[in-house]
């Protein structure tokens, strides 16, 4: 027995499978024209968030690609759907692990946020506002909808290893006092004071990864590594990814860079996971007012602004960190105490292991663009001045 095409059918056949604006015009006129596709239209979303699920995605990469390649409005129609299809698979999202529903949370409070008082309406999180005409709504949502359907498959992460680490709940107050300790060596305007702050940050960075080392060496806990995705958005992704490689072997982690897709898969011991996240934030922070306050005494002395200036800042930034983290995670090792430098040799051939298992063809990046001296020069000075002190000597 044939049927008759949904309206819903008729638009995506129509939009969802070409590149063209008129084909999204197309569809976007089925659509408007017919209320009563709208309940199908958010049912048909959430297959294709669960379709992203089972190829690997989670939700902070769906909504970093659909910022990368789309716009604020479809961030929020994205956000709306991922949370729509959680509440409807609540169990779920339950065994998704602590990343997942960190993610999760978050996304909650930016829509809530954004929604301000009036709230929303609407299965698929379309905004109760009458300046939204249901033609423009469409276009949207048959744009979000492509790029969704053409999202690639990726490396699935293991969601169980955070729950295997250790077996002792995450030190949620020394996070939280970590993360304001970074951000006010962020905000001051004195280096003097972001180093101590810093380095005081970083030391409870170490204390709460090696008491986990230990711990779950001395209980024979069923530790293993996990991996976490960090965002690496341009102008100058390669230099961040640089970046973010060397402060992730400082933490004994490794990270593997997706230049297509716009971030890099971290793998390590999740306290090591916690810590590559935070401290590389607040080095690109660090680094992007650094190289603010360099273009400004650049065009003080008549010099303009130029993209190769920053390329180069960016880069000599990356590459004297790395030079840094590197001596002196090789200084804490040699002063290691005796118990802990077996735990953590056997930590880094479990990380090297599950990296070549996650990633078994990988190829190596060289850094393009590098050509300006003065940029060089006034990158590794503020590299200089970071705080990047890796983890210090055990007593």
């Amino acid at each position: 027995m044939s049927s008759t095409p949904s309206t819903v059918e008729r638009a995506f056949e129509a939009a969802l499978y070409a590149d063209s604006d008129a084909a999204l015009d197309t569809g976007a006129s089925l659509l408007a024209s017919d209320p009563a596709s709208d309940a199908e239209l958010a049912r048909r979303g959430e297959e294709f968030i669960e379709g992203a699920w089972r190829r690997g995605w989670q939700p902070a990469d769906v909504v970093r690609i659909v910022r990368r390649e789309l716009d604020d409005t479809h961030v929020r129609l994205v956000s709306a759907l991922i949370l729509d299809e959680s509440r409807r698979n609540e169990r779920n999202e339950q065994a998704r692990g602590p990343r997942w529903t960190a993610q999760l949370e978050e996304l909650t409070a930016e829509a809530a946020e954004a929604a301000g008082p009036s709230g929303t309406s609407g299965a698929s999180g379309r905004k109760a506002s009458p300046r939204t005409d249901r033609f423009s709504y469409a276009t949207a949502v048959l744009g979000l909808y492509r790029l969704l359907l053409r999202l690639p498959s990726i490396e699935p992460l293991d969601v169980d290893a955070p729950k295997r680490a250790a077996g002792a709940p995450k030190d949620s107050r020394m996070l939280t006092r970590i993360r304001a300790l970074l951000a006010k060596a962020e905000a001051t305007g004195f280096p003097e004071e972001a180093e101590a702050l810093s380095a005081k940050a970083q030391e409870l960075m170490a204390r709460h990864s090696i008491d986990e080392a230990l711990l779950a060496a001395r209980t024979h806990a069923k530790d293993a590594p996990g991996a976490c995705r960090i965002g690496v958005d341009p102008p100058y992704e390669t230099a961040k990814a640089v970046l973010l490689d060397a402060v992730s072997g400082a933490n004994r982690c490794r990270a593997v860079w997706n230049e297509a897709l716009g971030f890099s898969t971290v793998v390590g011991f999740e306290p090591d996971l916690e810590a590559v996240e935070l401290l590389y934030t607040s080095l690109l922070v660090q680094a992007t007012a650094a190289m603010t306050k360099a273009e400004a005494a650049q065009r003080a002395g008549g010099r303009k602004r130029t993209k190769s200036f920053r390329q180069s800042f960016l880069a000599a930034y990356a590459h004297r960190t790395g030079d840094r983290l590197a001596e002196a995670a090789e200084g804490q090792v040699a002063v290691g105490e005796g118990e802990l430098l077996p735990v953590l040799a056997a930590r880094d051939v479990a990380v090297a292991d599950e990296t070549e298992r996650m990633f078994p063809a990988t190829v190596t990046t060289r850094l393009r663009g590098v050509n300006d001296a003065a940029g060089w020069e006034e990158g590794a000075a503020a590299a200089d001045r970071a705080q990047v002190r890796a983890r210090p000597p055990l007593r």
